[in-house]
Formats: structure tokens, C-alpha cells, sequence
């Protein structure tokens, strides 16, 4: 191609911001932003603007946010556009057949996970709650299936042991602006990339997050609940009833130790954290909140309940 491409973005959450920001300094021609409705959100339950279109609107680019794109009315107004290319992040709503054939250089969607593994709603938290060693990012040409479409281009990153949902979602948004500058940028060279169809070997679903995921059952291993801790940071935050007072858990490490307690037992309680018996392992409880109350060490919150320290 040797003009810029004319390219329709579509994203909401802070996860598609960086890759609104790459479309930009790669020199494509982003002729309007496409994002979710405002939403109420906060105590006040106000309309929010999403993380994408504050954005859009501080970079002076059109914004449109329709219900949805199903109708005939919707999908003339994004062909008016004459978009080359639509590029979705995180977008959030289903993108009809008719939709996918707008573009002449099709949709691309950058997805947070390898696929095949980990299509659908929330692969950041599942591959830190599956124990997966490696996760990364697909650059992937859209079809009507849930991320079946073949993949463009890829970027991988270990999971460290102490990741958490937050710090794997930045890394893994950087990622996806990088490989889609990277695939922008060789479209603009008159490249084509090619789409490496998914094996059909390894196919799993991140189910959307459910709060009630959250409660941590003492009954489970030490090493899966420190990996829901871990996942539900900073949403929706593992919770848990602990010597009679129901805590936010925002950091958890398993201990090799055994524990003939029952589960949910309160083992210990010192400087370096609340000890609970699991139905293997033991837990520490590292960084917790109590209701109303802010993140802080176990330290300091053994200092407001001193009668634990005797166990």
C-alpha cells in the first residue's frame, strides 16, 4: 500500500489504549474511534467515558459508540468511513459477518493469550490461575467464530511467580502495541503478512470473571489460592473469613509446611504474615484490607488486632 491506511479502531478498556497509541505513531490514517457506551461507574454511579475514547477525544479523533453493530443503520455509518483496515482491542461487542467484510484489508484483533489457549473474555487472570508458565499476545485476522481466526503474529513472556492479573496486563498490552506496530508497519512496506491457521490441539476458554471466584475455600491447595490471589489483583480481589473478620487478599505465598489443622485454620500471626492451614500447604497472608479500610502489610494489621499474635 503506498498511502497510509485508512484504519477504524475499536477498543474500550486501558488494555486497547497503548495499541490506539501505536496506530497512531505507526502513520495510519485513523479516521474515527469506535468504544462501548458510557457507563455508570464509581459511588456516584456517574456515565464514564471508557479509558479508549478519553484517549480518542485527547487526541482529536471522532468517536462513535453504538449499542451495537448488528444493525443496518450501525454498519452503514462505520462503511462511510471507507476504513482499509479495522483494527478491534478489547472492544467488547460481537462484530457481525457483515461487519468483517467492510475492511478490504479485513479486521485484525490483538488478543491476550497464545491461542489457541485461552480464547474468550479473561486469559490474563486464567493463565495466572492455571499455573501457565508463558503467556503472550496474538496479533490474529478476525472470522465470525470466539478468537478462532488465524494468527498474524506473536509476542511471548514468561509469567513470574509473583505477577500479578495488573502487572501481566501491562506487560501484555505493551506486547500487543508492539506486535501490531509491527504488522502495520510491514502492511505499509507492501507486505503480506502470513495467517498461521490455530491448531485445533489445545483449545481453551477464559470464562468471563465472576466475583464469586473470588472467595478463597481453604479447602483447596495452598499453591492455587496464592495463584487466585495473585490473578484477582487488582479485580475482582481474592476475599476471604479469617479469624472471624472477612479481609480482602492482596498478596499470598504457599509454604512447603504441612498443616494437621483444619482448613482455614489460623496457624500463626507475625510480622511476616497470617499462616493458614489449607487442604495442602499452608497459606501466608501477606497484604490484606480490612472493610473501609486500605491495603496494608499483615504487620500493621496485626498491630489493630494484637490478641491474634499469641497463636
Amino acid at each position: 500500500m503506498t498511502r497510509p491506511p485508512r484504519l477504524v479502531f475499536a477498543g474500550t478498556p486501558e488494555f486497547a489504549v497503548p495499541c490506539l497509541a501505536a496506530c497512531r505513531a505507526g502513520g495510519a490514517e485513523v479516521v474515527a474511534v469506535y468504544t462501548q457506551p458510557d457507563r455508570p461507574a464509581g459511588r456516584g454511579r456517574r456515565l464514564a467515558a471508557s479509558p479508549v475514547k478519553q484517549a480518542a477525544l485527547a487526541a482529536g479523533l471522532p468517536v462513535e459508540q453504538p449499542e451495537s453493530l448488528k444493525s443496518a443503520e450501525a454498519q452503514q455509518r462505520l462503511r462511510a468511513y471507507a476504513p482499509d483496515l479495522l483494527v478491534v482491542v478489547a472492544y467488547g461487542l460481537i462484530l457481525p459477518r457483515a461487519v468483517l467484510a467492510i475492511p478490504p484489508l479485513g479486521c485484525w484483533n490483538v488478543h491476550a493469550s497464545l491461542l489457541p489457549r485461552w480464547r474468550g473474555a479473561a486469559p490474563i487472570q486464567r493463565a495466572i490461575l492455571a499455573g501457565d508458565s508463558e503467556t503472550g499476545v496474538c496479533l490474529m485476522r478476525m472470522e465470525a467464530g470466539l478468537d478462532t481466526g488465524p494468527v498474524l503474529l506473536e509476542r511471548r513472556t514468561p509469567i513470574a511467580s509473583d505477577d500479578t492479573g495488573g502487572s501481566l496486563h501491562d506487560r501484555l498490552a505493551a506486547l500487543g502495541a508492539e506486535a501490531l506496530a509491527e504488522g502495520l508497519a510491514r502492511v505499509r512496506r507492501g507486505e503480506t503478512l502470513a495467517p498461521a491457521p490455530q491448531p485445533e490441539a489445545g483449545v481453551t476458554y477464559a470464562h468471563k470473571l465472576d466475583k464469586a471466584e473470588a472467595r478463597l475455600d481453604f479447602a483447596e491447595p495452598a499453591a492455587a489460592l496464592a495463584r487466585k490471589v495473585r490473578a484477582f489483583d487488582p479485580w475482582p480481589v481474592a476475599e476471604a473469613e479469617i479469624a472471624g473478620e472477612r479481609l480482602r487478599v492482596f498478596a499470598a505465598q504457599p509454604l512447603p509446611a504441612r498443616a494437621a489443622a483444619a482448613p482455614g485454620t489460623l496457624l500463626a500471626a507475625g510480622k511476616d504474615g497470617l499462616d493458614i492451614a489449607t487442604g495442602d500447604g499452608v497459606l501466608r497472608i501477606t497484604e490484606l484490607q480490612r472493610a473501609g479500610g486500605r491495603r496494608i502489610r499483615a504487620a500493621d494489621y496485626l498491630n489493630a488486632r494484637p490478641e491474634l499474635r499469641a497463636r
